[in-house]
């Protein structure tokens, strides 16, 4: 007996000791590439009833070295309808030796939201630990109750890049009586994929030894690289309102008569404030002047009161604050249309650089952004309403390309947003260069830009002369400015247009050869560095479409000739085309360039084809011209 009981002690200070995770036990193939490693990933989600949902989670994360630490801060999101309890933090060394324990009172607590938040009911606790030593791990466990159960979360291997997966499991009890529907999405690149287990209403959800996706060139974001499962219950409840989610016409009927038409209130204010406008002339022409009206007297505030922070602020606290969040503000708008007479959609889209859409099969509760869509005779009007400065009927690449969740009476109807052409998203430069004999150049050089390209340039509107100056010597830095002026910078709101010209000089531009003078005939160009991966692991994006078209005009000084042009090149590719051509004058050289970029997701295979024809380009963009002393 005895025996048996020290054996059976044994087997307890074995497993006890193998919890405390030493670094030395990292699987080889987890390291690559990773700067964290989560050792284990544990959540137990149990369904009780409609609206009591409760949450065990437990992960253990290694840290490596300084850029893992923010892969393994812990912290708590939570709410008014979110109980948190057995907050528990351990932190061990290399090791396994532990070194410090933390629990709930250590954390600090935040309103949860990066974007300058004035007042919300969703919150984070947050623990805020540093370490000079790496690698260490975190072990952070906690339990939640929620009486939202609209929101049970995805369950994926990790978030970011450069973060690896040991062992991750999410189990389901689900005893509410209510069916939970779940859908698998695996992995498009078959990087990883989820085993399921359990049956009934118990079920098992898990990945093990998933290696770190690599932060490199061109990567497309986690969320199209790994599998995830999702999950929705059929009926739900959302801060004591409850729903039904079979399909988008039930969902979309329960957003409309609890999100949208609560605050579809106008007041006579609002109804004085249209009035005052006079509209007049088309659909468009009323929507626009609305539109652009709304834009002079609002700002972007966030504010996350109000059926868990997804109902919008009431029109009249709008027009009386003068702020909102993306909700109050195109609901603000929405009131102001419909007073004018003209109907318009909410619509809740996932705005992010990565184009993701709402699967039209399987309806949940989701987005992180709202718009307005204005249906007409001429097509869909789009309006983006946190912004003061963009143009009427455009929206930025964070929300071009993928489907929103347009809220009507009948149910939700997805809709794709536009997606712009490579001819939308648009460069154009129009440069007069002088060369001089000292090897500086003095130019004036005006500028356009349309679409993407638009929306790169929205960042100089609300800055002075002087920061407009100094943001665009450090855009256009591989020209190395002397001194360089913008002036007559124009945001054209009615056409998505910006445009502004360049006062410019730099010095050291040419080179001297004997009694010639060398000079790149592209002056302001891309000077990225493209390099060649022969071990490349998985597919690029190039998330947008684009063109560039520039002229320059090189006025050589009096006494010089041009003695050699560069050929004129055209190469074209799947990724794009690229031209250049030279056109001798009687004082310089005109130089014509042009390139288009198609936008795609490629496979591994031709990545060097494409790093490839960008240095092509690049080279080309190098050509030298060479002018001689008569």
């Amino acid at each position: 007996m005895m025996k048996i009981l020290f054996l059976g002690a044994l087997s307890t200070a074995s497993m006890y000791f193998a919890q405390i995770y030493p670094a030395s036990s990292i699987p080889e193939n987890l390291k690559k590439n990773a700067n964290a490693i989560i050792r284990k990933n544990l959540t137990t989600v149990k369904i009780n009833k409609v609206d009591e949902i409760k949450y065990q989670y437990n992960t253990v994360t290694t840290v490596l070295n300084k850029d893992g630490s923010e892969k393994a801060i812990a912290y708590i999101p939570y709410d008014k309808a979110k109980s948190i309890s057995n907050v528990k933090v351990t932190i061990y060394d290399e090791f396994g030796k532990k070194i410090k324990s933390y629990s709930k009172s250590d954390f600090s607590d935040f309103a949860n939201n990066t974007q300058g938040v004035f007042y919300s009911d969703n919150r984070v606790m947050v623990l805020f630990y540093s370490s000079t030593q790496y690698p260490y791990t975190i072990d952070f466990s906690y339990e939640s109750e929620d009486k939202n159960t609209i929101f049970i979360p995805d369950f994926v291997p990790f978030y970011s890049t450069n973060t690896s997966l040991e062992e991750a499991q999410m189990k389901i009890i689900n005893t509410s009586g209510i069916e939970l529907r779940t859908k698998i999405y695996p992995s498009k690149y078959n990087y990883t994929s989820v085993v399921e287990g359990g049956n009934g209403n118990e079920k098992t959800y898990s990945y093990n030894n998933v290696p770190a996706v690599d932060e490199i060139a061109m990567i497309p974001e986690t969320v199209k690289i790994l599998p995830k499962v999702s999950f929705a219950l059929t009926k739900f409840n959302l801060a004591g309102k409850q729903g039904t989610l079979n399909n988008w016409k039930d969902f979309g009927t329960w957003y409309y008569n609890n999100l949208v038409e609560p605050v579809a209130v106008s007041t006579p204010d609002i109804k004085a404030e249209v009035a005052a406008l006079q509209l007049q002339g088309s659909v468009e022409e009323k929507v626009k002047k609305i539109y652009q009206y709304m834009q002079t007297k609002t700002r972007y505030i966030y504010v996350g009161l109000g059926i868990g922070g997804w109902l919008p602020m009431m029109p009249d606290e709008v027009h009386k604050k003068g702020y909102g969040d993306c909700k109050g503000l195109t609901n603000y708008m929405k009131t102001l249309l419909n007073e004018a007479g003209i109907p318009s959609y909410y619509c809740v889209i996932n705005s992010g650089l990565s184009q993701v859409s709402f699967d039209p099969d399987f309806p949940k509760m989701g987005g992180n952004h709202a718009i307005l869509m204005v249906p007409t005779e001429n097509g869909n009007i789009w309006l983006e309403n946190t912004s003061q400065q963009i143009a009427f009927n455009h929206l930025g690449y964070s929300t071009t390309d993928r489907n929103v969740l347009s809220v009507k009476k009948s149910g939700i109807e997805l809709i794709n947003t536009p997606v712009y052409s490579a001819d939308q998203n648009k460069e154009k430069q129009n440069l007069k260069i002088k060369i001089g004999e000292d090897n500086s150049i003095t130019g004036e050089g005006n500028f356009f830009y349309t679409g993407s390209q638009y929306d790169n340039s929205l960042g100089f509107v609300n800055l002075s002369p002087k920061e407009k100056n100094d943001a665009i010597k450090k855009r256009l830095e591989v020209l190395n400015f002397e001194k360089v002026e913008m002036k007559n910078f124009v945001n054209d709101k009615d056409k998505a247009v910006i445009t502004y010209d360049l006062d410019f000089k730099t010095h050291n531009y040419c080179k001297n050869a004997g009694n010639s003078l060398i000079f790149r005939a592209v002056p302001i160009s891309s000077d990225g560095v493209y390099k060649a991966d022969e071990n490349r692991e998985l597919p690029f994006e190039v998330r947008q479409s684009f063109e560039d078209e520039y002229e320059i005009s090189f006025i050589i000084p009096k006494g010089y000739k041009t003695d050699e042009t560069p050929d004129d090149v055209n190469i074209n590719s799947e990724f794009g085309n690229y031209k250049l051509s030279f056109v001798k004058n009687n004082d310089g050289i005109k130089v014509t360039r042009k390139m288009l970029i198609n936008k795609g997701t490629f496979p591994k295979e031709k990545y060097n084809d494409y790093i490839g024809f960008r240095k092509k380009i690049i080279n080309m963009d190098n050509s030298k011209i060479l002018i001689t002393k008569i």
